[in-house]
């Protein structure tokens, strides 16, 4: 059911027919993805940003784009999280992104994203920027890895890249990061995966997260959990008490719109909470992974839509 469940949604999140449909209702004043979504450009995004800094929540702003398809595209790409970040400084926001390489070339040519990328860095490193490269599916994921290091060894330390406890390789990756000191962000994974390569009951994924959970509150650099998961956020206060790990040792990172309750709970119980704050035209995508990944959102998605529907 789990993975069916995803499967089901990355299906959808490639029909061009529900994408024109959503982009038509979506983003609309009160839209059903705005619960989810900031907004389509970075300057929207920004009062949401200082709403949420006023609430006490650390942020990454989140360009929404992927698997572009020519350098051309990759070097568009590019340039507009220069103007992202350039609006990030001038609002006085927390200056923290994150990129995904496909986005920025890494399936077109891996010398041109890492170029690409090394022209989000400097300019990051130069302001305080920090920059997180998530982990797409399962065939980039020794690729985004492999470009990961590669601008680590030439540098690097404000980036940091992201681990799915459904595959797999995760634990061996994770036990290389720890030992470069990098800074690793862990999720379960909204991609449709075969049996091969990955986990595919909850309960597997769910005790792979646990695991390697244990191993980065142990042995890494700051990490970030990332779950909406309340058993898995117990389990990881729990065994951060037991290591006598400060509460601002790591950070509990979740999305935009989803679990405002929990969220809200943690940073009054004085943790670190970090949201992920989606924006741009390409949203399509990531919606529908997200709603994979919490099938409860579909009922919200479905109400909004009806409620649409009968008032058009």
């Amino acid at each position: 059911m789990y993975a069916g469940a995803k499967g089901l949604f990355f299906a959808l999140s490639r029909s061009a027919t529900l994408k024109r449909f959503a982009s038509a209702y979506g983003m609309a004043p009160g839209g059903f993805a705005r619960r989810f979504i900031a907004g389509e450009t970075v300057d929207e995004v920004v009062d949401t940003a200082r709403a949420l800094q006023a609430a006490r929540f650390h942020l990454t702003l989140d360009y929404l784009g992927e698997s572009v398809a020519s350098a051309e595209a990759a070097r568009a790409a590019t340039a507009e999280y220069a103007h992202v970040m350039q609006v990030i400084e001038a609002s006085g926001i927390e200056r923290n992104i994150s990129l995904k390489l496909t986005q920025l070339g890494l399936t077109v040519d891996r010398a041109t994203c890492v170029d690409n990328l090394r022209r989000i860095l400097d300019p990051g490193r130069e302001h305080g920027f920090f920059v997180r490269i998530d982990m797409e599916n399962s065939p980039v994921t020794q690729v985004t890895l492999d470009v990961f290091e590669t601008v680590w060894e030439q540098g690097y330390r404000n980036v940091g890249v992201v681990l799915q406890s459904a595959l797999r390789r995760s634990e061996q990756d994770v036990r290389r990061l720890n030992a470069l000191g990098a800074r690793v962000r862990l999720v379960k994974g909204a991609y449709k995966e075969p049996a091969s390569v990955a986990w595919q009951d909850k309960a597997d994924v769910d005790a792979a997260y646990r695991q390697l959970m244990h191993v980065l509150l142990d042995e890494g650099t700051y990490p970030a959990i990332a779950t909406h998961d309340a058993a898995l956020i117990t389990a990881a206060q729990a065994h951060a008490r037991s290591r006598g790990l400060a509460q601002d040792a790591y950070e509990f990172q979740m999305l935009y719109g989803i679990r405002r309750d929990l969220q809200a709970s943690l940073v009054d119980a004085g943790y670190r909470v970090r949201l992920y704050v989606p924006f741009g035209r390409e949203w399509f995508p990531y919606f529908m992974r997200r709603l994979g990944e919490r099938p409860a959102n579909v009922g919200f998605v479905l109400r909004a839509l009806l409620h649409e529907r009968r008032a058009a």
